[in-house]
């Protein structure tokens, strides 16, 4: 079963769930849960992570890929780590319930508002594969970059 939820800080907020915009659409595209002003970015700043409000239940053999809207570096945002990965154990973790954020910089040389509800990444559910000797046992004790360096 796949599916997405809106964590348990925003249930009383007015999230939207993820929708395609087509029946073709690859992409659920995820909104601001919040309304964002990011300053224009320096070298050595950190990313904004913008809240979506949501969590996104799937088979543990899948994960959810975030990636950039076309529309974001048109406007001069863009994900700091190119795309991200959203393991399935993410889901309803310990540190924040599986609260999906997606890292953003602006580089353009004015401030860029995101509001509440903005289109600011796409999240598409993927397979993936191990290798006949995959020999992981560590299990997900947290929340965002638990797993380590």
């Amino acid at each position: 079963m796949r599916k997405f939820e809106i964590v348990s800080i925003y249930k009383d907020k007015n999230i939207n769930l993820p929708k395609r915009a087509t029946t073709h659409s690859a992409g659920y595209d995820l909104e601001a849960a919040e309304t964002i002003t990011l300053k224009p970015f320096k070298m050595g700043d950190l990313p904004y992570y913008i809240p979506t409000g949501i969590k996104a239940k799937y088979p543990i053999n899948e994960f959810l890929m975030i990636v950039n809207r076309s529309g974001g570096p048109k406007r001069g945002l863009f994900m700091t780590n190119g795309i991200g990965i959203i393991d399935s154990d993410y889901y309803n973790n310990p540190d924040n319930e599986g609260h999906i954020m997606v890292q953003l910089i602006n580089i353009t040389n004015k401030d860029i508002t995101i509001n509440k509800g903005d289109r600011i990444a796409q999240g598409i559910f993927c397979k993936y594969y191990k290798t006949s000797n995959d020999e992981t046992t560590k299990k997900r004790t947290g929340g965002h970059g638990s797993t380590g360096k």
